[in-house]
């Protein structure tokens, strides 16, 4: 007689596979497909946008600005690359290897440019360093120059100008992963090195950078692709990319077809950029073959290397956070003073800086725009909180290729620039209200006007496919380290996926859900290119105040609020900080 196999015999998980019927109910499925799709479609929309027809003003941006877009954008691209880099995996190998005066003050300290969107940073040292600024003016006295034509100074708002303001900003994302894949060499692989007669220097260049290579190239991406983004700091300098071409097409010119192929080309732009990095990578593996938590050999440093080790790491500090983060404070602290004595002001000299232009209050619409971009942060980090949860727990659940893809295809925003997104948004958006209101005046002779486009709604929905990727991540990786052995605990006991998600995983996975919240808050805070487009008449934010502040060069007014985004900024640079280091000392323990 033949027996059939018993079904409780088999592994719960490995059932669960066979039959995942059993487990998933249609409906998270069709949830996770069903955001994948929704935070997908503007960029979607976007690529569709490349085989429109706008021939004529298509051939018009060609002949006059495209070429510009583009070489300004690859030039911006270079700079910016070659000097994350450089200032980031330095400065990551000097305070994980090297041993100097200040190397762990340097360890967190390093990570406070992350706080300052680039566009402050354009704003404040503007009005440092253009001709009436207190640098010139104390240059002029001291050397007794009378005019421009007696020296030389360069040119702060300029392409190069925007270059240094974004690696000053930028370069901590490499920082941040180089570091991390320092510390998690192994030390066996560093001495025997050492024991084949390599030098430090040879070690670094031999050994560990290309071990930590992966970790370089992603954080590299992270930051090209946060430079194609940048609006605030090229339009404030003059420099003509492919974000504020978006804008002006869209805006000025009123083509937006002509708007949505340009935000095409910048996305094939960033879709060269992904695919560059997985080719350059090829099939090479990078592994670690003995113990990574040992406490690393330090290289000691004195004299002159230490010296030379400290300013390599201060400067970064000082140029992107402490020199910025001091002019603000002294601009929103000083008294209110008359606009028109702006000029004979900064002529006193370098004393007058904080006082010298109309000073900054906290007034009504000062809390007015703080609400705004309190509320849209609120609801943007809970909406993708949950959403992410959805997701990340649809694929434990059915961990198959489509609906890995899926999150795949949702967590793609990120990538695109916010200009492209808001594009990619307003253009569906606006002909669905365009085909409702002529619906409504055919059939009841109303017109309804702007229901989506244009909306708090549609703002809203720009952020979360932006930064959804931010949010799943954080979830995904606390959701991932849970052990299935507790959801088959859970099923054993007759809970549902629901129940077990709500009364098992939710309490285990509240530290990356706050974290995830946390970070998504932020960056909704500090963004300005999806805002200037997506937003409602007359609901400005934060980020949008100091823009339009700075823009009529009345940097004291912005100063109040641009201090409050830093300051925003600051928690998820202090979180990181304290994770890294408490990390690796109870990995070392």
């Amino acid at each position: 007689m033949t027996h059939s196999t018993p079904q409780h015999s088999a592994n719960p998980s490995q059932a669960a596979q066979r039959s995942p019927q059993a487990v998933l109910p249609s409906g998270w499925m069709i949830l996770v497909l069903a955001i994948a799709a929704l935070v997908a479609a503007p960029v979607l929309v976007v690529l569709a946008g490349i085989f429109t027809n706008s021939a004529a003003v298509w051939n018009h941006l060609a002949s006059t600005v495209l070429f510009k877009y583009i070489v300004n954008s690859i030039w911006l691209m270079l700079g910016v690359g070659v000097g994350v880099v450089v200032i980031g995996v330095g400065t990551a190998w000097l305070v994980t290897m090297c041993r100097f005066p200040g190397r762990r003050m340097f360890d967190w300290a390093l990570l406070l440019p992350m706080a300052i969107p680039a566009y402050l940073l354009a704003y404040v040292y503007t009005e440092l360093l253009v001709y009436y600024g207190p640098l010139q003016t104390w240059l002029r006295s001291r050397f007794g120059w009378s005019s421009a034509q007696d020296y030389w100074f360069p040119e702060v708002r300029s392409l190069w100008g925007a270059i240094v303001m974004l690696i000053l900003v930028l370069y901590p994302y490499v920082y941040l992963l180089a570091r991390s894949a320092f510390l998690s060499q192994s030390v066996c692989t560093l001495e025997a090195s050492r024991s084949l007669g390599c030098n430090p220097w040879q070690s670094f260049f031999r050994v560990a950078l290309p071990l930590a290579r992966p970790a370089i190239i992603a954080g590299l991406s992270l930051a090209l692709m946060e430079t194609l983004n940048d609006f605030g700091t090229v339009q404030y300098f003059g420099v003509e990319t492919f974000t504020t071409g978006i804008y002006r097409t869209w805006f000025g010119m009123g083509e937006r077809v002509a708007a949505t192929q340009l935000a095409a080309v910048l996305l094939l732009f960033v879709l060269w950029l992904i695919l560059l990095e997985r080719w350059s990578r090829g099939q090479s593996r990078y592994y670690q073959t003995a113990n990574t938590i040992q406490q690393l050999p330090g290289y000691p440093l004195a004299g002159v290397r230490a010296i030379a080790a400290f300013l390599a790491c201060w400067l970064p500090v000082a140029l992107g956070f402490l020199v910025p983060g001091y002019a603000l404070l002294r601009l929103a602290m000083s008294p209110s003073q008359p606009s028109d004595n702006a000029a004979s002001d900064f002529s006193d000299g370098a004393d007058d800086f904080a006082t010298a232009a109309s000073g900054s209050r906290v007034d009504d619409r000062f809390w007015s725009f703080a609400s705004h971009s309190f509320t849209l942060a609120v609801l943007t980090a809970a909406i993708a909180v949950i959403l992410s949860v959805v997701m990340a727990y649809g694929v434990r659940l059915y961990p198959k290729r489509g609906t890995r893809f899926a999150t795949q295809l949702a967590a793609m925003g990120y990538a695109v620039p916010g200009s492209v997104i808001a594009v990619g948004i307003l253009v569906p958006l606006g002909g669905l209200d365009n085909a409702i209101s002529a619906w409504m005046r055919s059939t009841f002779g109303i017109s309804t006007g702007l229901l989506l486009s244009g909306t708090i709604t549609a703002l809203i929905y720009a952020y979360l496919v932006r930064f959804l990727a931010v949010s799943f991540s954080s979830v995904d990786a606390s959701l991932t380290s849970i052990k299935p052995s507790l959801d088959d605990a859970a099923r054993s006991l007759g809970h549902s996926p629901t129940s077990t998600l709500l009364r098992v995983h939710a309490p285990l996975m509240w530290g990356g859900m706050l974290t995830a919240a946390m970070l998504v808050f932020v960056d909704v805070m500090k963004e300005l290119p999806a805002t200037l487009i997506v937003r409602p008449f007359n609901f400005d934010t934060l980020a949008v105040r100091v823009y339009n502040l700075a823009s009529d060069e009345r940097l004291a007014e912005a100063a109040t609020p641009a201090l409050a985004i830093v300051v925003v900024g600051l928690i998820p640079v202090i979180l990181l900080s304290w994770r890294i280091a408490h990390t690796r000392q109870r990995e070392i323990e």
